[in-house]
């Protein structure tokens, strides 16, 4: 049976927490919705949005996590997860497994993320390039 007492509740409204910058990614911004507090590290939830155009992206990579799920809300982003070139649209769901390599290479200017992983503070790896990465897309 599933053991309510070792979280918390929460519940974190758009005014209360900000779009903050020192996230995994210096291109990005990051607003936290009070997710790994209220489980105690079990799992982090935050928003996640594009702060500058792509230039190199991500990098090949891949987490150490149990869970991982993105769920594009505005805009879209391009991944190559292993050799398979994905488009992540607004409306779309990605699990990404655990271990997958993967690179983020391309987003529009509205991109926006909601990201759940477990465990909240999940590691990132680099690895090598698994394939070619096709260039970005210029924003105007």
């Amino acid at each position: 049976m599933l053991d309510r007492t070792s979280t918390l509740f929460s519940h974190v409204k758009p005014g209360d927490n900000d779009y903050v910058s020192g996230g995994l990614r210096d291109f990005f911004l990051y607003r936290d919705l009070g997710v790994a507090e209220a489980t105690h590290g079990k799992v982090i939830a935050h928003l996640v949005k594009a702060n500058m155009a792509p230039e190199t992206g991500t990098g090949w990579h891949r987490h150490e996590a149990d869970f991982q799920i993105v769920i594009m809300l505005k805009g879209w982003a391009r991944f190559m997860y292993e050799d398979q070139e994905t488009l992540v649209q607004a409306g779309d769901c990605v699990h990404q497994r655990p271990g997958i390599r993967h690179y983020l290479f391309d987003y529009s200017p509205d991109m926006e993320y909601l990201e759940i992983v477990s465990p909240a503070d999940f590691k990132t790896v680099d690895v090598p390039a698994v394939c070619p990465i096709p260039a970005p897309t210029p924003w105007a």
